[in-house]
C-alpha cells in the first residue's frame, strides 16, 4: 500500500524507492541499522551475534542471532531484494544448526559480539537480565527457533513455504521493507507479511489445530498397524509378515527371494509357524506356507 504525506492541505504519494537505487547494501547498511533497532522487525528480542558461524565444514553465517523474552534463539535474515531470493531455506538450516545450543554457550557467543572494550558489559549478566531470570534455566531455554525474514519483497514460492512450515509447527515470520523517498528523506514503510497481523492468533490457533489433528491421525494409523495382524498372527507391516506373504502365494518362494526383500533368511519365522500348526512344503529351493484353519 503506498504511503502519502499531507502537503499543503493535499494527500501528496511518497515515492517508492529500492535499497540499490539509495545505494542502501545488505550488511553494511540494513543489517548495520537493523541490529541497533532490532524491535522494528522483532519485539522484544536481544541481539547476540551478527554473520555468526561458529559450526564445522560451513562458510555460511547467520546475518543476526538474537533470543526473545521466551528464551527462544531468533534467526534474522536479511535481503534487499524484491523477492528475498531463498532466504527461507537458509533460515531453516540455520535453525536446525544451532537447535542444541545451551545457554553457557550463548555466553560465549554473546561474549565475542560484545565490544571488548565495554568492560561494564557482562554477557551472562545481560542475558539473564534480559530474561528476567535469576539463574540459568536449561530446561526453558532455546525450546524452540523462531526465524525472522526481513526483505524488500517475497515471491510467491518463499510466502507459499513459508505458510507451509508455519502450517508444519515453525514459526517463521516476514517482514516487508520498502524504501520510499521523500524529497531526498528517506523512510522506512514496514509492513508484517506473515503471519497477517490481525489474523495472527486465529492463524496460530488454525495451526495448532491442524498439528493436534496430524498427531492424532498418526496415532491412529500406528496404533492400527500395531493392532493389525495377517492370517499367519505376523503384525501388519513388519518383516514377518512380508515373508509370510511371499511364503503363502501359490508358487511359494525361495529363500533368496524372501532375504531379497526383508533383508535376512526366515528360518526361525518358519520354525515358529510350523510349530503354531501352520504347514510347510518343500519343492527343491522353494518353500510354500499354508495357512491352517484355527491356527493363528
Amino acid at each position: 500500500m503506498p504511503i502519502y504525506r499531507i502537503d499543503d492541505n493535499k494527500i501528496v504519494p511518497v515515492e517508492p524507492t529500492t535499497f540499490k537505487e539509495q545505494g542502501l547494501l545488505e550488511r553494511s547498511d540494513l543489517q548495520a541499522l537493523l541490529k541497533n533497532r532490532i524491535d522494528v522487525i522483532s519485539p522484544d528480542t536481544l541481539i547476540v551475534a551478527e554473520e555468526f558461524s561458529a559450526w564445522e565444514d560451513s562458510r555460511r553465517s547467520i546475518d543476526l542471532l538474537g533470543i526473545d523474552k521466551d528464551a527462544n534463539l531468533v534467526v534474522i535474515e536479511l535481503k534487499r531484494t524484491e523477492s528475498g531470493d531463498h532466504m527461507e531455506l537458509q533460515a531453516v538450516r540455520y535453525a536446525a544448526m544451532i537447535s542444541t545450543l545451551t545457554f553457557d554457550r550463548l555466553v560465549e557467543i554473546y561474549e565475542e559480539y560484545l565490544n571488548p572494550s565495554d568492560m561494564e558489559k557482562d554477557a551472562r549478566g545481560d542475558l539473564l537480565e534480559f530474561l528476567e531470570w535469576d539463574d540459568p534455566r536449561e530446561e526453558e531455554f532455546g525450546q524452540e527457533v523462531r526465524i525472522v525474514l526481513a526483505s524488500a519483497g517475497f515471491s510467491k514460492e518463499l510466502t507459499t513455504s513459508v505458510m507451509w512450515l508455519n502450517d508444519h509447527g515453525l514459526d517463521v515470520r516476514c517482514v516487508r521493507l520498502r524504501p520510499c523517498d521523500n524529497d531526498g528523506q528517506i523512510l522506512l514503510d514496514v509492513q508484517t507479511v506473515i503471519p497477517i497481523p490481525d489474523a495472527e492468533k486465529y492463524q496460530i490457533g488454525i495451526r495448532e489445530k491442524r498439528q493436534r489433528e496430524r498427531t492424532s491421525r498418526r496415532s491412529e494409523r500406528d496404533h492400527s498397524r500395531a493392532a493389525a495382524k495377517n492370517a499367519f498372527g505376523r503384525r501388519v507391516g513388519t518383516k514377518a509378515d512380508a515373508a509370510t506373504q511371499l511364503f503363502a502365494r501359490p508358487e511359494g518362494a525361495t529363500m533368496a527371494e524372501v532375504r531379497k526383500v526383508t533383508g535376512q533368511n526366515q528360518y526361525n519365522l518358519l520354525k515358529r509357524l510350523k510349530k503354531e500348526g501352520h504347514k510347510i512344503d518343500k519343492d527343491g529351493i522353494r518353500i510354500k506356507l499354508i495357512h491352517v484353519e484355527g491356527k493363528t
